[in-house]
This record gives C-alpha cells, structure tokens and sequence, in this order.
C-alpha cells in the first residue's frame, strides 16, 4: 500500500528577539507571535515587522507600532486589525505600555516624546517632551488615581510625570547607563530600578529618594518584586519584607532582600546555564517566573522554588538534522546550526537542550528502539546520549575522539547497540565500539574505542549507512562515489559510479538488497548490491538532493532538496507521487518514525515539520463519498420516476451531474409553467451551476433549446443585480453569446427555407388548379 502525507504539525520560529510582555495568563512575545503558557502558537505575520506592541487584558487587544509611523489597534483573538491611526512621532516608536485599566496607552518614541492616548475614546490626551534621546521605557504607576507616568531615555534618569498638569515633576537619577526594567511594590510607595550598571536602586516614591543602592555585580535586564503574603522560605526569604529577584548577564535569577541589600538566593550556574537573560517577568496567576535569554529561548520557573517547569526554543536557526526519539517516537532529536542539541517533546513543544559539543553538530543518528542516538560535530568528536524512559532527561554517556577534521556523518548499528561508525571530512571512517556498561547518573561519560579506521574517499565523506543485518556499510562522498564495504573487516567490496556530482545521502532499502543515493546533481538513483549497477534514476528536483529515506515498507522514496521541496516517489513506476511545498529553503534532514507513520523534516528556514501518514483516511473519505453518491443516484432514480423534478434537480446539481441535470430538465415536458416553478425554488448556489451547466448545454444544437428555456426563466424572473451576485455570471454570459447568436441564425436560416417551401407549395397548387 502506498501512502500519503499531509502536515500534522510544525515547530517554527516565535521569537528573533523584541520586547516581552506577560499579561495573566498570557505571554505575549513579538515581532513574530503570541504564546500562550500552554504553548498554542498564534503566528500574527501581519505585525512581524512591527517596531513596538502593548496589550491589554481587559480590552482583549493588542497595539502595535510600526516604523511606518503607524499605529494598529488587534483584536488578538480574531487576528484583526479593528483600527489604525497616525503615530504622531516623527521617528518610530520605542516602547508602549498601558495602564492599569487599559483606558490610556502611553507610547515613548525615538523623538525623544511621549504621547498619551485614549484607547476607547481614540484621540491623544497629552504630548510630553523629554530632555533627549530615544525613550525605551515608559510605565504607569500602578495606582491609576495618582496619574503618573514613568519614562527614561538615554540621559538614564528616570522622569516622573503628572498627567493632570502634563509636566515632569522629578527626575530619578542614581543609574550610570540605560535602565532596563521598572518594578513597583503592591502598596505603590516603593520603586525597584535596574541597569547595565551592575547596580538595582531601591526607591521611595513618598519622598522620591533612594532607600537603598544594591550592588548586584552583573548587568541587569529585568527585576521583578516577589508577591507578598506569600511562603519562599524555600528561596532564603525569611521575613516578610520587601523582596525581589534580578536577572541579567549572568544567566541565572537570584533574590534579594532590599532592606539589607544582601542576596539571599542564587542559581547554581552550570555549563548548561544560558549566556545570557534579557528578559524576567512575573506569571502570578500561574506563580511562574518566565525568563528570555539571549539565544531566544523561553524559559519557565515554578515558584517557590525556581525550579525550571518548561524551555521553549524561540528560534533554532538552520536545522541540519532532526530524529524521532523514545519508544513511542514522542520526542525528537534535533542539530541546528549550533553546538547545541535540542530535544523535542511533540506533545507540548517543551525543549531540553544538551550540552557538550563545543562546534557545529552536523549529523546525528538513532540506535534500535530510539532510546539512545548518537551525534558528532565540527569539533572533531562523536558523542552517544541515551534518554531515560521514565524522566525523559537526556544526558551522555559515551563519547569518542580521533578525527582529524569535522565529523559530517554518523550511523548507528541497527540490531545492537554495540557499535557505530562516523565518517569525517578528513576522508576516514571509523568504526567505534560501543563499552558493554554506561557509567551511572553523575558519572564522566564513557571513551569510545575505535575498532578500525579507514582511508575511504578522496574528498569528505558526507553521508553513511549500516545495512539492516549489520554487515555492510555505505558511505557517500564528495568525489561522486558511493562505496560498498564489509563491517567485519572495512574491506572494500564495490564501487557505485554514475553521479555527476558529489553526493549527499546514501540509504540502504529495508526489504531489497538495493542502495539509494542522493546527489548535487538533483537526482536520486537506486543501485543493485550485487553488481553495483544502477538500476532506477528518479529527476524532478530542480537542484540538489540532500535527503533520502525509504518509507511504505520499502516501497516508496521520500527526497528532500535545496529547493525547499519534499517530494514522494513510487519506487516500482519510477513515479513522482506528490510534491510537498512546506519549506522555504533547504531540507537538510528527513527522518520516518519506527511504525512508519510519521515522518519529520527539518530546514535551514528553522521550521520542523512533522507529517502524517493519512492513506488510511483517505481511502476511508473515498469510500465513504462513493457511497454517498451511490445512495444519492438510487434516490435521484426515485425521484424521476415519481416526477418530484424540484428533489431530483437539487441531487443532480450537488452530485455535479450535468447530464442528470439536463435529463430533468427534459422531463418537465407539462409545460413552461412548472419549470418556471421549479428553477425558481432553487436556492442561489444552484442557480449558479444551473447557469454553468446551459454554457455546456448551449454549444450542441440538440440542448440548446433546453438551456434557452432555462435562461429565458433566469433572465425574466431575476433582476439585473441579482443576476450580477451570482459567481462567474460574467464569464458564463461571454460564453453562452456567441453560441447563442449562431443558434438564431441557424433558426433564421430554418425560417426562411420553409418560407420557400411554403412558396413553392402554393406555387405548385396553383400550377395544379390550372392544369385542370
């Protein structure tokens, strides 16, 4: 049986970058999306180019800034722009934020102003100017009755203003560089400002002094208070005075008490740490802390422990590989244009991330039973990871050094886990061992032995493959050879010549002793094993073949090219069966599922997309519709003989049966009365494939009287703006005109030789009558 596929689901880009915005349960990210915390993607492409956003929970909507100088007003659900209107700004808009009723929304712009508008009213309230530079952050005073507004611009003091009386009425200055991040207390009195001046200053906003100055030895981007009346003794916060957590280039949160000005807790960094935090801001509905660092990953923390609940991958820049992973295929494992490797959880999108290459991963591959995989990268090592089945955590446990190049592909046995082989750009392969025992949780990993090593091509190796039985090895390379070798010894047995270019995969069948490969030259071939003859060439791609897997139990290829495209050919008709446009750049990865119902596919345009094998469906869909039908023709049946024209009409025009429908037509032989009658009952839909079909009907003589009747009823009972409502009535009346015209001149050609006859008749008579 030969399957389908359609797209069961993607993992794409959210996140490049831009501010964040948490709104209860809501987490907002833009320029690219809005995500919810239970991770439903809503792409909003429409404001991808947008320069600032804000949103409003009350409201439901969602104001975006563009550098048009625009400003769109969403409502977010719907995907719609409700409303738009003129910035004002002369330069784009910095930064946006609403206040606490979501009725004034305040935008600082590059213009060093600051405008104030009435979201539900829809006019500007006031226009503030600051002393220079580029507003990046505004803010309202949570307290909506004081009617103050806070900004800073490059000068790094933070202004406060009186909206009453639309002037500044005190400068906060204690930061040496740009402030990042505002923080207010719950009773309003007290303010929490951050910098990159590795400092926080804790302020009074009664006396409009500085409390505390608290040294925090990093660059921080955000700060955020801890709710009170609330147990963290589990973060070192032992009174219930004011607390709040920081985070900044040191890539870990950490709490501080304001009053002593001493931090009480600290993320234990470690070597999966991130870089870097540019973002930290409070879930307080869901009491998780959600945090942005500088590779565009989300990541979520469960008070009161901060301990990390979910990682979401906001962008993950070209995808080089990718392979289903667990026993049920639930996860995926995927290489990027990173040291990084990702794995994948498709039920909810949560990321883990592993650690340990120090280069580029460029290849990966999957041991028996998906449990373990193994990796290798530029930095001239492989390394083996094995997942646990309960936990899910993914950790090495063996890894191997010996390359003198980048390591470019790696292939895992398939009937044990005691081997596997990587090829490398210095054009060696090495057959490495796998040790009989993996060290225990906590333990350095393992060193990997290598059993042989071998000078297998004259330019890099870029793809391998371990036969099914585990006795042969195919390797794919830059010089255009594919080569055949016995794993017992690496002894070379063949040589597969033909490609004209370099090629890119090679994939031994699961059922048939064949090989397929992949090349630059944009055509996938199929060799015998026994006598490394070509046997099948398989060309659609316009360039080059990256990718090959078998599917459908050996029956069908799956090809993945640098044009974007995902194409699905049967092997036994040498036929193309189905193109698949869903990348927009080159798929470098392919990988079907052990029940061989899924398949994944990975591009350099950082999408991921899984697809599903949907013949069954199919086939089920077809059956069902012609059964349908079946049931709709006996009915139709009935309905002629028992003349219900009205019924049997409606069936033909929705089985799509011009014929049929014609054959009604005829039947109403009672007169123009009931036909009249009948198309007039029709509903709007019906008329328009009523008036396509008398196109069709009209171009033979022997219907044309039957679709003039119908068009006389149209014509005389519809009005023209009726008529004009109906889809294509247009184009229908184009076509039915010439025919027309030649019908009435064939008529008139009718009428005037039977008035010759009719003369002729009469002439004759009269000859008759004389005669006698």
């Amino acid at each position: 049986m030969f399957c389908l596929y359609a797209v069961s689901s993607k993992i794409e880009p959210f996140y490049k970058g831009g501010k964040v915005q948490v709104r209860a349960v809501h987490f907002l990210i833009l320029p690219c999306i809005a995500v919810t915390t239970r991770v439903t993607l809503l792409l909003w492409e429409k404001t991808q180019h947008c320069a600032a956003f804000s949103f409003s929970l009350l409201l439901q909507v969602l104001v975006t800034a563009s550098k048009a100088l625009m400003l769109k007003q969403w409502a977010w659900k719907q995907d719609k722009c409700t409303r738009s209107w003129r910035a004002i700004h002369n330069v784009p808009v910095a930064s946006m934020a609403f206040d606490c009723t979501s009725t004034l929304l305040a935008t600082g712009g590059c213009d060093s102003t600051i405008k104030i508008w009435d979201v539900v009213k829809q006019y500007c309230t006031h226009n503030l100017k600051c002393s220079s530079g580029v507003v990046h952050l505004v803010q309202f005073h949570p307290d909506i009755n004081l009617l103050q507004l806070f900004s800073s611009s490059v000068d790094c003091g933070i202004c406060i203003w009186d909206l009453r009386t639309s002037k500044r009425v005190c400068v906060l200055e204690s930061h040496f560089s740009l402030v990042t991040s505002l923080a207010f207390s719950l009773d309003g009195h007290t303010l929490i400002s951050s910098g990159r001046d590795k400092i926080c200053t804790v302020w009074d906003l009664k006396e409009r002094t500085v409390k505390r100055t608290v040294p925090v030895y990093e660059a921080v981007e955000g700060v955020i208070v801890l709710p009170e009346n609330k147990d963290y003794s589990q973060l070192g916060v032992k009174s219930p005075e004011l607390h709040f957590v920081t985070a900044g280039s040191k890539g870990v949160l950490r709490v501080w008490h304001c009053s002593s000005a001493r931090c009480v807790f600290a993320q234990t960094p470690t070597a999966t740490a991130p870089l870097g935090l540019v973002h930290c801001l409070l879930m307080a509905r869901s009491a998780r802390i959600a945090a942005v660092t500088a590779e565009h990953n989300v990541l979520l923390y469960q008070l009161p422990y901060l301990s990390m609940q979910q990682q979401f991958v906001g962008y993950n820049d070209d995808v080089l590989d990718v392979k289903f992973l667990g026993k049920e295929d639930t996860h995926i494992v995927v290489a990027t244009n990173s040291s990084q490797l990702k794995v994948f959880d498709l039920a909810t999108s949560s990321c883990q991330i592993l650690y340990g290459h120090t280069d580029t991963v460029l290849s990966l591959d999957v041991f028996k039973k998906c449990s373990m995989f193994a990796s290798c990268a530029k930095d001239n090592c492989v390394k083996v990871w094995r997942m646990d089945s309960e936990t899910g955590i993914v950790r090495c446990v063996a890894q191997g050094q010996g390359h003198c190049n980048a390591v470019g592909s790696v292939s895992c046995s398939r009937l044990k886990k005691n081997f596997l082989v990587s090829g490398s750009q210095d054009c060696t392969i090495k057959v490495w061992d796998l040790p009989a025992v993996f060290p225990a949780v906590g333990s350095e990993p393992a060193k990997l032995i290598t059993r042989i090593t071998e000078k297998a091509h004259g330019k890099d190796v870029n793809s391998m493959a371990v036969s099914p039985n585990d006795k042969l090895l195919a390797s794919g390379s830059q010089d255009r050879t594919a080569k055949l070798w016995s794993l017992a010894d690496m002894s070379l047995l063949g040589v597969f010549q033909g490609h004209r270019r370099g090629i890119w995969c090679v994939q031994f069948s699961p059922v048939d002793q064949v090989l397929a490969t992949a090349s630059a030259d944009g055509t996938v071939k199929l060799w015998g094993l026994h006598d490394f003859s070509c046997l099948k060439t398989f060309e659609g791609h316009d360039a080059s073949v990256l990718k090959i897997i078998f599917v459908s139990r050996g029956t069908q290829l799956v090809s993945g090219g640098s044009d974007g495209l995902v194409k699905l050919w049967t092997i036994k008709t040498n036929e193309c069966v189905k193109t698949f446009d869903a990348h927009q750049d080159k798929v470098w990865a392919l990988h079907s599922s052990s029940r061989d119902d899924l398949v994944v596919s990975g591009s350099a345009d950082s999408t991921i997309t899984v697809w599903k094998d949907i013949t069954e469906e199919e086939l089920a869909e077809e059956q069902s519709k012609q059964e349908d039908q079946i049931l709709k023709q006996q009915e139709l049946s009935n309905l002629l003989h028992e003349k219900k024209y009205l019924k049997a009409l409606g069936i033909a025009i929705s089985l799509d049966q011009p014929h049929t429908a014609l054959q009604v037509i005829k039947g109403m032989k009672e007169g123009t009365r009931q036909l009249e009658k009948t198309l007039l009952r029709l509903r709007q839909d019906q008329k328009e494939s009523l008036l396509r079909y008398c196109v069709v009907w009209n171009t033979n003589a022997r219907n044309c009287l039957d679709a003039q009747a119908v068009l006389q009823v149209l014509l005389t009972h519809l009005s023209p703006e009726e008529l004009l409502q109906l889809q294509g009535v247009r184009t229908h009346l184009e076509g039915l005109i010439p025919y027309t015209e030649r019908h009435m001149q064939r008529v008139g050609r009718l009428l005037q030789a039977s008035m010759f006859l009719d003369y002729m008749w009469r002439q004759m008579r009269v000859a008759g009558c004389g005669t006698r």
